[in-house]
């Protein structure tokens, strides 16, 4: 059977909580959101104003992990201000996972990652998790959706190393010596996946990606490309290959003439791969049908 893509044009709190309801999932509490509180300079990152009443509705608390790069959310400190200056803590709880250290939990592959994935203790306060996650443009990954939000995301500081550099180093300053395998890092952030969906177990995860504000960018850099094309909505599966295979192709598709720096650079970093192996691994599949709300 294909996996069901939910989809709605209603980038509003409203139409959050009611795609989520499409999905007709309950996760199990405590619920971990999983978002990106922006790197302070950058405005691209989902909106407390968007997302309140869904993590409300959840009583989720919004988590978050340490950077690999030297910016303002690298050490706990910084980041909590960032958390608290970009309204996060007036709408839910917040969290930095790998505040107060870090384990290995088992990714059941050998391959780039050894067998293990670096995330933060607290991870193991949460019984379910939803991946709520910005799309958009990466100037690493081509662009950042619900497998990179799980993978990157997720990993704690040392852990993003432990990715970025295809298994080589969990050191973030040494890492930036190891970033010459483009399809190892893509492949290494599709086995990180597995090893968190390994942890909580695909029951207990639901994701959606919020189409707007389609920066080349991420939401972790602090000075972003603004968007270039229009915002197109969100969408949200149980599957999160079929959920970012259907972005992927919403762009690509798109005939909206300022998709262009966008789609060259998923091309140009061939972001489609880290899709392509998250469903070689298992984790979903990228025949899909779409369902609008």
């Amino acid at each position: 059977m294909k996996s069901k893509v939910y989809f709605t044009k209603d980038i509003s709190s409203k139409g959050l909580v009611a795609i989520y309801d499409a999905l007709n999932v309950e996760l199990k509490g405590p619920v971990a959101v999983k978002i990106s509180t922006g790197e302070p300079g950058g405005h691209n990152f989902l909106q407390p104003t968007l997302i309140g009443e869904l993590a409300k509705k959840l009583d989720g608390t919004i988590v978050e992990c340490c950077t690999a790069y030297r910016g303002k959310r690298f050490d706990v400190a910084n980041h909590h201000k960032a958390i608290e200056d970009h309204g996060f803590t007036k709408i839910a709880r917040c969290d930095i996972m790998d505040e107060e250290g870090e384990i290995k939990i088992p990714v059941p592959y050998d391959g780039h990652l050894h067998g293990y994935n670096i995330v933060g203790t607290h991870i193991a306060n949460y019984k379910s998790m939803l991946m709520l996650s910005h799309f958009k443009g990466h100037a690493m990954g081509g662009f950042g959706g619900a497998l990179k939000n799980m993978s990157i995301g997720v990993a704690s500081r040392n852990g993003k190393a432990w990715i970025h550099s295809v298994g080589k180093t969990a050191d973030p300053d040494a890492m930036w010596g190891m970033l010459d395998d483009q399809d190892g890092f893509l492949e290494s952030m599709a086995e990180a996946c597995l090893g968190v969906v390994n942890y909580f177990g695909k029951e207990n995860m639901a994701y959606i990606n919020v189409a707007n504000r389609l920066s080349i960018d991420c939401d972790c850099d602090s000075n972003p490309h603004e968007p270039e094309m229009a915002d197109i909505g969100i969408f949200a599966s149980l599957d999160p290959v079929a959920l970012d295979k259907c972005c992927y192709d919403t762009i690509m598709n798109s005939t909206d003439k300022g998709k262009k720096s966008l789609v060259d650079r998923m091309l140009k970093l061939h972001a489609i791969h880290t899709v392509d192996t998250a469903e070689k691994l298992g984790l979903g599949s990228e025949d899909y049908e779409i369902i609008n709300l």
